[in-house]
């Protein structure tokens, strides 16, 4: 049973890590809005769509920096519970540490689980949209949309290959479309179109300066039309880029779709490994870095609590940055994703466990 001071830290708790977010939300927004706003006006973006594009920014925004708000927030409220002398007054009442840590746990408890949920539904469908409006409206913006949209190539089967050079998510469109059929080592036929583009309405393709090369003995025969219609084998998944897959689909729909990459033997699996287990990570985080954030700030520092912000932010980016590096190393080296994935929450597990026996003594 909750007694008034767990009642009065957990409110803390909550209160402070909410307000965080409206404080630091709106800073973001104010950025991005001055960075995209010229792209816009030349679009001309309907309102509308603005307004949807921000309200998945929101939500896109909160979760990549979710361990930052979190920490902050728990080093912020408890620094004023220090200084205003109320731990020290708890401490002294005969409440253990590790008792006074309960509504702490709590808190951690009620963000993790929201942040579950969020990372298996919510935030897959914010990501969708924060994506297409980017692709839809500020594709040309910079370098890096291209890179993520560009030179996109599958293997759909055991002899199938298809590639294409950019894909529209909004429209559905590949551009510069190709896929090569062999039989053993021997093509046995390749298609190409400038462009394809998927109906959903009944599953086909439209392809657009059509060619079909089936390789004879002796000769070739080229087949060519303006416009074909035509069913394939593949999905329009196997169009997307990789990252933009991962990010997009819910937890049922990620692990779907490993499971079928996987039997494709394909080389971009460990990158879809990561966002997957990134989603139960960084839920796990949480009590982690409440556990580090009130072991720092429980105690009255001649700094105040600017010496207890100071060395929070040091830890909060280190964190975020330990976590960019692994995730880095996993989808680009032989590192197991599972274990370059967790080992940030190991080695700041380990330092929470370290600062929490100095705070109890």
């Amino acid at each position: 049973m909750l007694t008034i001071i767990d009642r009065y830290i957990l409110k803390k708790y909550l209160s402070t890590f909410v307000v965080m977010l409206f404080l630091f939300i709106p800073i973001g927004i104010v950025i991005d809005v001055s960075e995209k706003i010229n792209k816009m006006l030349e679009n001309k973006v309907p309102f509308k769509e603005i307004a949807i594009y921000y309200f998945d920014f929101v939500i896109y925004f909160a979760n990549l920096l979710f361990p930052i708000f979190l920490f902050l927030s728990v080093i912020w409220f408890t620094s004023k519970l220090a200084n205003n002398t109320e731990i020290i007054a708890i401490l002294s009442s005969g409440i253990s540490f590790t008792r006074f840590m309960r509504p702490y746990i709590l808190g951690a408890t009620i963000v993790s689980i929201f942040s579950l949920l969020m990372g298996f539904f919510l935030v897959p469908k914010a990501s969708e949209g924060f994506k297409n409006f980017r692709y839809m409206y500020l594709i040309g913006n910079g370098q890096e949309e291209m890179r993520e949209s560009s030179n996109v190539f599958r293997q759909i089967s055991d002899d199938e290959f298809i590639y294409v050079s950019n894909f529209n998510t909004i429209s559905k469109t590949a551009f510069n479309f190709s896929l090569e059929k062999f039989k053993g080592d021997q093509l046995e036929y390749k298609i190409t179109a400038n462009r394809i583009k998927f109906n959903p309405k009944d599953s086909t393709y439209m392809m657009f300066g059509y060619t079909k090369r089936t390789v004879g003995v002796l000769n070739d025969k080229i087949e060519k039309a303006d416009k074909r219609i035509q069913k394939f084998k593949f999905e329009l998944d196997d169009l997307t880029p990789t990252v933009y897959v991962a990010e997009t689909l819910s937890l049922g729909e990620l692990t779907t779709f490993i499971d079928k990459e996987r039997k494709r033997g394909s080389s971009n699996i460990n990158t879809y490994l990561v966002v997957l287990y990134k989603k139960y990570s960084i839920p796990v985080s949480a009590f982690i870095l409440t556990i580090i954030a009130v072991a720092v700030s429980s105690m009255k520092r001649r700094g105040g609590m600017g010496m207890n912000l100071a060395v929070g932010i040091l830890l909060a980016f280190t964190f975020v940055f330990f976590d960019k590096i692994f995730g880095v190393l996993a989808e680009k080296s032989s590192m197991p994703p599972l274990i370059a994935v967790w080992i940030p929450n190991i080695l700041f597990g380990a330092l929470a466990f370290y600062l929490l026996r100095n705070a109890k003594r």
